[in-house]
């Protein structure tokens, strides 16, 4: 947003997850020039129901909001909009049909992918409810494209995937995260006291009601740690983020793991870890926890999902365990292995500073929204 604002004035339309969101009101306001934020509607189980009569994707109904609707189209109506930016798929449904403006949807992932995974692995109900999601949204994304002046996703692997997925010419291409590394700076935090007496201390950080995030830290407490456990026996396992679901709440205490939730700061916590762990078996992109933690100058374990997209090299940058008892061979030697864990993280902050900045990643904006030599009009 604050790239985009360079570039042009800014209509910002978002959601409030919770109450909690309308603290952080005054960056839209010193960054807008004028914006909505409307509280996303409640009960995820009435949003189903009204998908399941309206045959849309649940995901649509859960970011539905009239507030919202409606300020998009005073916004049109009264300001001198070029351009639409839209961020996630399921804010699509806010452009109006009779828009002809410029619009940039930015997936950043194949969500309706990602739901397809999700009912391979999953059974019962549940499967049914993904397999239906993947379903749909892989319309809403087709029509998408099919609208857009240019769709953009968090990776190449991404970009390609969509492409495989929708027929016709279409300009999809891809927009990577960047990393601001003056805020992600392991001299400017300290570590968090709770990770200061044995160790190994690993940390997962991630939104905990989040199905890939609940997989893998569960897959950690009950399939790792019990067995690094009896290598390490102080090694401990902690969660670090918002709305921890039933199922991670549950794993307070278990095989050494903490369940921290939602902390004003990750950075305290990441600079305290001996080691960032991120064993997720379904991953769309880049992950933000990766790159966050690697410009920590933190060693990170990985699995080959949790690496797409991050160009780094295997036991330079980071390491990629195949299983579990990769995972649980390589904590091991890193944490014998003191000299290489320290050179291993600066490494790692240095791939994130001189390759994912944010100025390099967004360098293509102003073409991708059309005001590059331009006239400054509006954008929304």
């Amino acid at each position: 947003m604050k790239a985009l604002a360079k570039i042009a004035p800014v209509h910002i339309g978002c959601l409030a997850e919770e109450l909690s969101d309308f603290a952080h009101e005054h960056f839209l306001e010193e960054l807008a020039a004028s914006y909505c934020m409307a509280p996303r509607p409640p009960f995820l189980p009435i949003a189903g129901l009204k998908a399941l009569i309206r045959r849309e994707p649940v995901s649509l109904a859960a970011f539905h909001s009239k507030q919202l609707r409606q300020w998009v189209k005073n916004t049109l109506a009264t300001r001198k909009i070029t351009a639409i930016y839209v961020f996630s798929g399921q804010m699509g449904q806010y452009v109006p049909q009779s828009w002809i403006g410029r619009l940039i949807v930015d997936l950043v992932d194949v969500d309706s992918a990602k739901f397809e995974a999700f009912a391979k692995d999953g059974s019962g109900p549940r499967a049914w409810i993904d397999a239906r999601e993947s379903k749909l949204l892989r319309d809403v994304e087709a029509r998408l494209v099919e609208r857009a002046s240019s769709t953009l996703l968090v990776s190449h692997a991404e970009a390609q995937l969509l492409r495989s997925r929708i027929s016709g010419q279409h300009d999809i291409r891809a927009l990577s995260n960047g990393i601001d590394c003056s805020f992600f700076d392991p001299a400017l935090i300290k570590p968090h006291p709770a990770l200061g007496e044995g160790g190994p201390h690993l940390v997962f950080t991630g939104q905990m009601d989040y199905a890939p995030n609940i997989a893998a830290v569960s897959r950690m407490a009950n399939d790792i740690m019990p067995r690094l456990i009896k290598a390490l026996p102080q090694a401990s396992f902690h969660i670090v983020g918002r709305a921890p679901s039933r199922d991670v709440t549950a794993l307070k205490g278990v095989n050494g793991v903490s369940v921290v939730g939602e902390v004003p700061d990750t950075r305290p916590w990441l600079a305290g870890a001996d080691m960032v762990v991120a064993p997720l078996t379904i991953a769309r992109g880049v992950q933000n926890k990766v790159l966050e933690a690697m410009a920590m100058a933190r060693p990170v374990v990985v699995t080959p999902d949790a690496a797409t997209g991050i160009d780094a090299e295997h036991g330079r940058h980071f390491i990629i365990a195949e299983n579990d008892g990769a995972f649980i061979h390589h904590i091991t030697q890193l944490h014998s292995a003191g000299q290489q864990v320290a050179a291993m993280g600066l490494e790692a902050r240095k791939l994130v500073r001189d390759q994912m900045s944010w100025r390099a990643m967004l360098a293509d904006l102003p073409v991708l929204t059309g005001f590059a030599g331009g006239a400054v009009r509006d954008a929304a």
